[in-house]
């Protein structure tokens, strides 16, 4: 079969790779139905994440429709079509058994494009597939179901959970690209009064104001004035930051209120730095976090109900076999105007 390889730092190729086959008595391997993009795969290609070794065969967010199974997995069969979790879980270890599954002790967490091959290919081993899939709803397009292996549960658990967003709240997202905008999507869920995103992109504001955001500025000088302008002077109570760089970081530290949180949901490859000469005295709560995805069967259901809507988050659709092409236009979003890519069988 063909898949997207990493080869180092500024290498990817789609190439010829071996066929997955079942190497645990909990896996699955299903036929990639639909796929996507992840900024993280883009910080991998970058060299930001060590732990990926060449030749590893990049992607965790995936549709498929289930091939085989192993003897031990349960409640899955040939012919269902499934939502591949970007997190693994074995259910046993204390973190699986407490729901932080993101952190798991037993093999599982983050591994598939990350320290096992991934799901940007044609097939793929879903290891612990019977806590690592989901069933799908036939109402659910695939494009929109991919977007709930990660994007979804990362933004809403990571961002706005861990960032304690209430009723009332004064949220500011700085990055609107896909995880920002599904955190300004997931936000709405707890009636805030004002969502702000602060982005460098003009194109990136215009949809995160589609999305919802009802103020939208650029990481300068003034946007710390405008936030204070519509929160008494005060600052955001909430500011997810949902880049990944060091200045981004620095600027939500400066956007929030006293007793506010920030909620950092970017992947970072470089040093920020931490004022703490500044913040201690402020009660600023920090929260960093790996999506655990235990919020994946509840999105999913509202998803499927018609009360939580992010299928227009995709604005490029690829063949799987132009995956290459597809990677040049999510790598350039300030040219290409692209949000989520997806590319299917």
């Amino acid at each position: 079969m063909k898949a997207l390889v990493y080869g180092g730092p500024g290498k990817r190729s789609w190439t010829e790779v071996p066929d997955p086959k079942i190497m645990e008595a909990t896996d699955a391997v299903i036929r990639v139905d639909a796929v996507t993009i992840c900024g993280t795969d883009l910080h991998i290609l970058r060299g930001d994440v060590p732990a990926v070794e060449p030749g590893r065969v990049l992607g965790h967010e995936a549709v498929g429709t289930v091939v085989e199974t192993g003897d031990a997995v349960r409640g899955l069969a040939a012919g269902d079509r499934v939502l591949a979790s970007c997190i693994s879980a074995c259910g046993t270890c204390r973190f699986c058994r407490e729901g932080s599954y993101g952190q798991c002790l037993g093999g599982g967490g983050w591994i598939l494009g990350h320290t096992t091959d991934g799901v940007q290919a044609e097939y793929a081993r879903i290891p612990f597939a019977g806590l690592s899939t989901h069933k799908l709803p036939a109402g659910v397009p695939d494009e929109t179901a991919v977007l709930l292996a990660d994007i979804l549960p990362t933004s809403y658990e990571v961002g706005v959970r861990n960032g304690r967003v209430s009723p009332g709240d004064t949220v500011v997202v700085v990055g609107a690209g896909p995880i920002g905008l599904a955190a300004i999507r997931t936000a709405q869920l707890f009636s805030p009064a004002h969502i702000v995103a602060v982005d460098k992109a003009e194109s990136r504001l215009t949809a995160a104001r589609e999305f919802g955001a009802d103020i939208t500025l650029l990481p300068d000088r003034l946007a710390a004035d405008a936030v204070r302008a519509v929160t008494g002077g005060l600052g955001a109570d909430v500011v997810i930051e949902a880049v990944g760089l060091p200045e981004t970081f620095e600027l939500c530290t400066r956007l929030v209120r006293p007793g506010g949180h920030v909620a950092n949901v970017g992947v970072h490859g470089a040093p920020a730095t931490l004022h703490l000469e500044d913040l201690w005295i402020r009660n600023v709560t920090i929260t960093t976090g790996l999506v655990d995805t235990s919020s994946t069967p509840r999105l999913l259901a509202m998803v499927a109900a018609g009360k939580l809507g992010v299928g227009d988050m995709v604005r490029h659709r690829f063949a799987l076999a132009d995956i290459m092409r597809a990677y040049d236009v999510f790598e350039t979003p300030e040219q290409s105007g692209a949000l989520k890519v997806v590319m299917t069988r």
